[in-house]
């Protein structure tokens, strides 16, 4: 478990910097507006710069998400499961889908990165635009630290194949069906002791 936590808190901080991006890319498009709107001199690096940082954002976002269960589960079903069999097919999943989709990310990612630092390559949207292949070298970082996280829930997954029950999460993301069902109950109990009153 202690193994599991640590590739968590990899995961998170590796998030967690990451969403500075946010503030530059709010500073470099108001930049923009204003630079374009009430200067009249827009600028030639601006939308460079907004596509990469908000691309490194999201795709670096991608392990964070996953550490903490808050990517978009299709679980309409599978929620009513018992926890073996939501860890049984969660496992297969892992196995059958999401370990070839991300090596083959890496894999050819680092091949797409490659090609465009051997060739100097640069934007082509404006003159003389930025060097793009520190840009494309975050696709296969993003894809090695989610295999790193899959390792982490693959670890969940056994666990819970063994024991019957899931493993607790870093504490960040509560899914939203939690504090409704909590909620329920709280009124349910409320309801109960007032027809105990009566």
């Amino acid at each position: 478990m202690r193994f599991i936590f640590m590739i968590d808190h990899l995961s998170t901080w590796v998030g967690k910097v990451f969403a500075w991006a946010i503030l530059i890319l709010t500073f470099v498009v108001s930049y923009e507006v204003f630079m374009r709107y009430v200067m009249g001199a827009p600028t030639a690096w601006a939308y460079d710069t907004s596509y990469m940082l908000y691309g490194t954002l999201f795709m670096m976002s991608g392990a964070y998400a996953l550490a903490h269960n808050a990517h978009v589960r299709a679980d309409v079903v599978s929620r009513y499961f018992p926890p073996r069999v939501q860890a049984g097919l969660d496992l297969a999943l892992y196995i059958l889908f999401f370990y070839p989709g991300i090596l083959a990310l890496v894999w050819f990612g680092w091949d797409f990165f490659a090609l465009s630092f051997r060739q100097n390559e640069h934007s082509s949207f404006t003159p003389g635009g930025p060097p793009i292949y520190p840009y494309k070298f975050v696709i296969p970082a993003c894809a090695a630290l989610l295999a790193v996280q899959g390792i982490a829930e693959v670890g969940r997954c056994l666990i819970c194949l063994r024991y019957g029950q899931w493993p607790r999460r870093l504490g960040d993301v509560e899914e939203i069906a939690i504090p409704l069902n909590k909620q329920d109950e709280i009124k349910a109990a409320e309801s109960d002791s007032g027809e105990k009153r009566q």
